[in-house]
């Protein structure tokens, strides 16, 4: 991890001269950090909770050197279900002083599954609306690195919270579901004066306390925001602003930096001024843009996306352009189930990547080239999370981010850029998504609308598919520049057999080049190309438009392609060659080589291959020799001259 920390700084300090450079590490130090803090539960989408969530009064009181909280949560809900019991999520660790409802004190069962039932006075019918008050205190547990931690990084006394997925109930009694946005929020925190606490929002007050012993700060946060997105931080920081100018707007920019670090922070808070307007071109204007966007450091590595002032562990070019990227997926669309959670983190991944091909490209050729590297490094692995409380999984560097992002590289190319960036806006504007939550077909349905095409075989094989494909082009071209090419495939996992894709090749000479796209549908398909110049190679997918393994381009001696013929290449040769034949000869056949007297030289029975046959001709002796296949119902010939 300290590695990993050490290569964020160095790319922030890159930023000095106007440089950027993309790390691997970057999104291994996210992923790493976002699975650590967890609870092997999942409830998230469970009906049993039976109402809805509209506002939230948060009051707390929090020390930076102590690991306690003490305050209350007063929640304001409307029953969608006839509810005498209200269920909460809320760690052992928290002491449940007391549950207050319009005044009085109301009986409530706190149990060992972290489960808080209180026992409402009255039934409440559908649409009811009501509230209570939880009073509590205690030691938080911190399960992982970060749902609630107290520490000393670089030597500055700091508290921070990190919910992700499952640790919001490890600090405060709250509604793990991530189909409940709350409407509202206000955030009381009172700490000791020499520190600034920041939270949600936008911070409208602060109060001395205790004859200026503590100040109360008051934060207020007026968009619908996932539970785990509520956050909170407290340190003596170094407070920055600046403003970030969008088409028609200016959105106001906080920094709270460790003081050592402040020079770094605000470098990459000047990186964000010009990630924000590309998100706004690209994907519509900042969620938040009535409140504010900010930058927290906290004491772990990568990132974390609260909504509207992001937790950073380190300042970074990627990591900020990550982490603002999750603002528009994640923040304001979050995905609806943690099955779904590359619509998050692989938006998140490829925004990033985004940001280099259109605000510094001579990086974008090899940060695709990077995430495709590591994708097939594997034979398997979806984007769809079987298991959720599998947090390794669900936090997969390889699959949830990296092959989640280049899964939706792979759909901007078959839907064409304009429907593809049509159809994601259209998804984060769609009324019954935007400020809620989505699922995967909620995207592909916006993206079928957008581009016309029928997504469901794509997303069968990369959504709940597994592997990838890896393709062998064999390619020839006569003198009239007429090109004829077989294109095979072969797939990594047993799940999908086969991925119809438009395949790139660029055909290419020292002064002319040509890319053609080949609607590749079936194996072993054979296509004709036309060209205006003679190609000395073929390069196979050379903008990294698809994931694919380690491709093989061939290019085989001038042959009627799907005819029965024997062809030897090269030849003449002065040491092995390879014997390619027509499509229908399969299977084992007798390999016969005769001299120019007609003397047996060799015969053996061998196995056809991919339509070759490897020939090894290295003991023979300068000469002429036919070269006979012989099996069911074929008999082919051929002559091999020996250098």
């Amino acid at each position: 991890m300290k590695a990993a920390l050490l290569a964020l700084c160095a790319c922030a300090l890159l930023t000095a001269d106007a440089q950027v450079l993309w790390d691997h590490a970057v999104t291994d130090e996210v992923a790493w950090r976002e699975r650590q803090g967890h609870r092997p539960l999942l409830r998230s989408g469970d009906p049993a909770y039976g109402y809805d969530l509209h506002y939230l009064r948060l009051v707390w009181d929090l020390d930076p050197a102590v690991n306690a909280i003490a305050g209350n949560v007063t929640s304001y809900f409307t029953a969608t279900t006839p509810l005498n019991t209200l269920r909460f999520d809320a760690d052992t660790a928290l002491d449940i002083l007391s549950v207050i409802h319009h005044g009085t004190a109301i009986g409530f069962t706190h149990a060992p599954d972290a489960t808080l039932l209180i026992d409402l006075p009255a039934p409440l019918a559908i649409g009811e609306v009501d509230s209570v008050t939880i009073n509590y205190s205690g030691e938080p547990a911190g399960t992982g690195f970060g749902s609630f931690a107290i520490g000393t990084p670089l030597g500055n006394t700091a508290l921070w919270t990190l919910s992700e997925p499952y640790g919001a109930r490890d600090w405060w009694p709250c509604k793990q579901d991530l189909n409940d946005k709350i409407d509202s929020v206000d955030a009381y925190i009172t700490v000791p004066g020499a520190n600034e606490a920041v939270s949600n929002g936008v911070l409208v007050g602060t109060s001395s306390v205790d004859g200026g012993l503590h100040t109360t700060y008051h934060w207020r946060h007026r968009y619908p925001i996932a539970f785990y997105l509520i956050a909170t931080a407290v340190c003596d920081y170094s407070v920055s602003t600046l403003d970030i100018i969008v088409p028609d707007d200016t959105i106001p920019m906080w920094t709270y930096a460790y003081p050592q670090d402040d020079f770094l922070a605000q470098l990459v808070a000047g990186d964000v001024q010009e990630q924000m307007p590309l998100y706004h071109q690209l994907f519509g204007p900042y969620p938040f843009a009535q409140e504010q966007y900010g930058h927290a450091q906290f004491g772990w590595g990568g990132g974390m996306e609260h909504q509207t002032m992001t937790f950073m562990g380190g300042w970074s070019y990627e990591l900020a352009a990550h982490e603002l990227a999750h603002q528009w997926f994640g923040d304001k669309v979050t995905c609806a189930t943690w099955q779904d959670l590359w619509l998050n983190e692989g938006f998140a991944t490829y925004l990033s990547g985004l940001c280099y091909e259109f605000l510094a490209p001579q990086y974008w050729p090899g940060w695709t080239r990077a995430q495709v590297d590591d994708i097939v490094s594997l034979p398997d692995g979806s984007l769809r999370v079987s298991d959720t409380t599998d947090i390794a999984r669900l936090f997969s560097s390889r699959l949830t981010y990296r092959k989640g992002a280049m899964v939706l590289h792979m759909l901007r190319w078959v839907c064409g850029d304009s429907a593809f960036f049509a159809g994601c806006r259209n998804y984060l504007d769609d009324p019954d998504l935007a400020y809620g939550s989505a699922y995967t077909a909620d995207l592909q349905a916006h993206l079928e609308a957008a581009s016309g095409k029928d997504l469901d075989g794509f997303m069968d094989d990369w959504y709940t598919g597994e592997g990838f494909p890896t393709y062998t082009v064999e390619w020839t071209q006569d003198a009239n520049g007429l090109v004829m090419l077989q294109l095979d495939q072969s797939t990594s996992h047993a799940s999908v057999d086969f991925f119809e894709l438009p395949v790139p090749i660029r055909f290419k000479n020292g002064a002319q080049d040509q890319l053609v796209v080949l609607d590749h549908t079936s194996n072993g398909q054979l296509f004709s190309i036309q060209l205006p110049f003679q190609a000395d190679s073929a390069l196979f997918d050379p903008d990294t438009w698809l994931i694919s393994g380690q491709n093989l381009v061939l290019r085989v001696p001038v042959l009627a392609f799907g005819q029965d013929r024997a062809v030897l290449y090269p030849n003449p040769t002065d040491g092995d060659a390879i014997l390619y034949l027509g499509n229908s000869v399969q299977g084992s056949v007798r390999l016969r080589i005769l001299d120019q007297s007609g003397r047996l030289v060799r015969e053996q029975d061998v196995v056809v291959a991919d339509r070759r046959i490897p020939m090894r001709t290295s003991e023979l002796s300068k000469g002429a020799y036919t070269v006979e296949v012989m099996g069911a119902g074929i008999a082919l010939r051929t002559v091999l001259i020996k250098q």
